[in-house]
C-alpha cells in the first residue's frame, strides 16, 4: 500500500511508481555525472528500478514539490533485515530546502516499519554535504569493504536494533 509522509513544507514524500521512473533516472544521472562517471551498477538500477529495487523487496521514495519530482532515494534489500540507502538525489534548484533530510528520515522510518535491523550506505568523501546529512541522521563510519562502485570510498551504517 502506498505510503505518504506528511512534511512541514510543500514537499510531499511518496512511494515510487512507474510514472516516476524517468525522474528517478534523471535526478540520479544528474548528480552522478556532475561528480563522477556513470557505472554499470548505476545503469542497471536507474534503467530498471522496478526490477532492480522494488521487485527484490526494496523501496524507492520520491519527493514531490507541487506534484513535480524533485528528489528521490532508494532502500535496496540486501536480505536478513539489512537495507542499503542508495540513489539519494535532490534537484539542484531545490537543494538547501532540507529535502534530503526528509527523504532520509522517511527511508529510515520505512526500514524500521518493515523490520530492518540495519541500514548502510556507501558514498564518496568528496560529497561532504551528503556525508554531513548522513551523520545527522545517525549513520556512523564503518570499515569499507570492496564495493560495486569504483567511486565509493566510505561506508556508513545505522543500527535500528533497540
Amino acid at each position: 500500500m502506498a505510503q505518504h509522509y506528511n512534511t512541514p513544507s510543500a514537499i510531499q514524500i511518496v512511494d515510487f511508481n512507474l510514472f516516476y521512473a524517468k525522474a528517478f533516472y534523471d535526478l540520479n544521472h544528474e548528480w552522478i555525472s556532475k561528480y563522477f562517471v556513470m557505472e554499470e551498477a548505476d545503469n542497471q538500477s536507474l534503467s530498471n528500478p522496478q526490477g532492480y529495487i522494488i521487485n527484490k523487496g526494496g523501496y524507492i521514495l520520491m519527493a514531490l514539490f507541487n506534484g513535480e519530482p524533485v528528489g528521490t532515494c532508494a532502500l535496496i534489500n540486501d536480505g536478513e533485515g539489512v537495507f542499503e540507502l542508495a540513489k539519494m538525489a535532490v534537484a539542484p534548484k531545490m537543494q538547501g530546502m532540507k529535502i534530503g533530510k526528509m527523504l532520509g528520515e522517511a527511508a529510515i522510518d520505512r526500514a524500521k516499519r518493515v523490520g530492518a535491523n540495519k541500514v548502510y550506505l556507501v558514498s564518496n568523501r568528496r560529497l561532504e554535504t551528503a556525508l554531513n546529512l548522513y551523520k545527522r541522521l545517525g549513520f556512523i563510519e564503518v570499515p569499507m569493504p570492496p564495493s560495486i562502485y569504483e567511486r565509493a570510498d566510505i561506508k556508513m551504517e545505522l543500527s535500528l536494533q533497540v
